[in-house]
């Protein structure tokens, strides 16, 4: 004998009620993300050390603006020189250098980070370096000097010639960068531990972009500055308002431990986004633009870094391999 469900024994005005509600929420659709760019990336250089023309530098603006702030600036002039054979800026590149450059966020003080705005230094002009107070220590005691080259900046050796003014960033407080309409937070990575590194949030309006400088992964350096940094946009990931993380990964998976030297691999960087969705729900991460900077040009590491990324993705985000000279809109 068949027994009637308790939906069967329900009266047929209350089973109306539970079936239009039912339709209605299946044709109510989610709520819309901002798809649209909220900023615009050139990258001056890419890669991550070997080819002193194309090393880690990215010129950021608001979204149909011309004022730029450049994250690390391990190459510009090349950079720049590429930007405008590919019509990315009209001529000349001394222009571009000295008048849409308006300061300098670098995350840390390796060669390969800060090299081009050492030999650019003489024909750019006045404006700011930003960065953690190791880093500009670094720059004001190893590198502006006059026995290494000349003291552009306002601080350290005498004379000094005053064009640069270093900006010391407070870890997780934002500041305003002079010239655009960019607010930009810093929290300090491991990059070797105890060396330290930077990675910049850069906010334009509502919306923000994640930078990372070198890091090692938490687990590797025994650290918790991922973590921190994840928890600190996890809310934003959840809003839709992250536009894009900008991440290192250096070598293969092949690379041994002890010979990563405060760098990632593609299986360390999808250790650390699942670390980030446990924080967001996995389904926020889908889609999510995720840049891949750093990839140290030796052999064909580079396209083995992409090969491994391409085949592990179970988060499902965008992953993007930058070129240098080529827009971003994000």
């Amino acid at each position: 004998m068949n027994t009637p469900s308790a939906f069967s024994r329900l009266p047929l005005a209350v089973i109306g009620c539970l079936l239009l509600t039912a339709t209605l929420r299946a044709q109510t659709p989610a709520i819309p993300v901002n798809t649209e760019p909220a900023f615009t990336v050139i990258p001056l250089g890419v890669r991550g050390g070997l080819d002193e023309s194309n090393l880690s530098s990215y010129m950021v603006a608001a979204k149909g603006g011309q004022d730029y702030i450049c994250l690390d600036a391990g190459t510009i002039y090349t950079g720049i020189k590429l930007s405008v054979d590919n019509g990315l800026f009209p001529p000349p590149i001394s222009a571009i250098l000295r008048n849409r450059i308006k300061g300098y966020f670098i995350s840390h003080p390796h060669l390969d980070h800060v090299a081009g705005l050492i030999i650019s230094s003489p024909d750019d002009s006045a404006k700011n370096i930003y960065g953690l107070p190791s880093c500009l220590t670094v720059l004001k005691e190893k590198y502006f000097t006059w026995e290494s080259w000349a003291n552009f900046g306002d601080d350290g050796e005498k004379p000094q010639l005053k064009k640069y003014h270093y900006v010391p960033m407070e870890p997780g407080k934002e500041l305003f960068a002079a010239g655009t309409p960019l607010f930009v937070q810093a929290f300090p990575l491991s990059h070797g531990n105890p060396y330290e590194s930077t990675a910049f949030l850069v906010r334009n309006g509502g919306n923000s972009l994640l930078y990372f400088g070198d890091t090692g992964a938490d687990s590797v350096e025994h650290s918790t500055r991922m973590q921190a940094v994840w928890q600190a946009v996890a809310p934003l990931v959840t809003a839709g308002k992250l536009k894009a993380i900008f991440i290192e990964v250096s070598f293969p998976n092949e690379q041994p431990v002890k010979s990563l030297f405060g760098h990632l691999t593609p299986a360390l960087l999808q250790q650390e986004l699942q670390t980030l969705a446990h924080l967001t729900g996995a389904g926020a991460l889908k889609g999510l633009p995720v840049v891949i900077t750093h990839r140290k040009p030796v052999g064909n590491q580079e396209e083995a870094i992409r090969r491994q990324l391409l085949a592990n993705n179970p988060l499902q985000v965008k992953l993007i391999f930058p070129q240098q000279a080529h827009r971003l809109d994000l």
